[in-house]
Parts: structure tokens; sequence; C-alpha cells
């Protein structure tokens, strides 16, 4: 849950707020996409996204805790039904905003918000973890740089290769430690 901001709400009181949240996020559910402000649509993701993350757990407790928001019985029954089984993959992220150009009547800047339905593709997700599994590899390899050396073909000779003979280096011995 985001830590509330300070000032002004949206409708004056935090009741009034959150009465045109619990609207924004019935229409969001009833039409799948909603043209707002861009201050109403930062506002109603979090709450959105809580209430998707409810549907999906689907029992009677989660079914309760959205009606408290989303006063609305059919959309409910759409959001459990719907839209939590097309969203049952995502580990979150289930809306989009996105901005669009300002208000004709009173300049306010204007997004869309809408849910994010298409289904999670297996490929982004090994994607996404192969990016991961060469990021915590990449110190590892940096710290110890490998050299690559062109090879040269050498000319094979056909006289043998002596062996040198080969010193022993001399040992010296290690001085005892004194206690």
């Amino acid at each position: 849950m985001p830590t509330p901001t300070k000032g002004p709400r949206l409708g004056g009181s935090p009741a009034h707020e959150r009465l045109i949240l619990a609207n924004l996020a019935t229409a969001l559910f009833e039409h799948r996409r909603i043209t707002t402000t861009e201050t109403k649509a930062k506002r109603l993701r979090p709450l959105a996204e809580r209430l998707i993350t409810f549907a999906k757990r689907g029992d009677l407790h989660s079914r309760r805790r959205v009606l408290t928001v989303v006063k609305d019985k059919g959309v409910v029954h759409a959001l459990f039904t719907e839209i939590a089984p097309a969203v049952a993959e995502r580990q979150g992220g289930y809306t989009r905003i996105t901005k669009i150009g300002p208000r004709k009547g009173d300049n306010a800047p204007m997004a869309v918000i809408e849910l994010v339905l298409e289904p999670l593709s297996p490929k982004q997700a090994v994607v996404k973890e192969a990016t991961k599994a060469t990021e915590k590899a990449a110190p590892k390899k940096a710290a110890k740089p490998v050299e690559d050396k062109p090879v040269e073909d050498a000319p094979v000779e056909d006289a043998p290769v002596e062996d040198a003979p080969v010193e022993d280096a001399p040992v010296e011995d290690a001085p005892a430690d004194k206690a």
C-alpha cells in the first residue's frame, strides 16, 4: 500500500476520495479501459491491482473484501470469472497507464488506464531469467579477464624434438617458528 499523499485529496475528503477510487475501479473492471486524469490513474493503479490479486485467490473471503470496494455484484462476478483467470500467470503489473494529451477544457493531463489481459508468453520469462543469470555471472568474469591469443600454425619439422634435462631447483629450508 503506498503512503498517502500530503495535502488535499482527490475529492476534498478521504471518504470522497475512497468513493471516487471505488467508482473508477468499478468502471475499469466493467469496461477494461478508462480515460481519466493522470493523478487519478496513478492513485487507482494500486487499488485495482490489489483487487485483482484478491480475485486471483478466488475464495469467499476475497470476494467479500472486493465487495467492500466494488458495490456492483455483476462487475465483481466478471472480475472473478473473466479477469482473474486471464491474468493468472502474471505476478503483477495487471494495469497499464498510457499518457495522452491534455484535456481541451482545462488543460489537465489525461491518461488511459487499462487492464493488461494479454497472455504472458513463456519466451519472455525465459529471456528475463537468462538476462538475470548473465548479470550475476558478469562480475565474476570481469574479475578474471581472459585474453585470447591468435593461434599460429607452426611449420612441422621432420627433426625430432630433444628433451632437455630438467634440473631440480634447490629446496630451501624454512626457519622453524620460535615460541
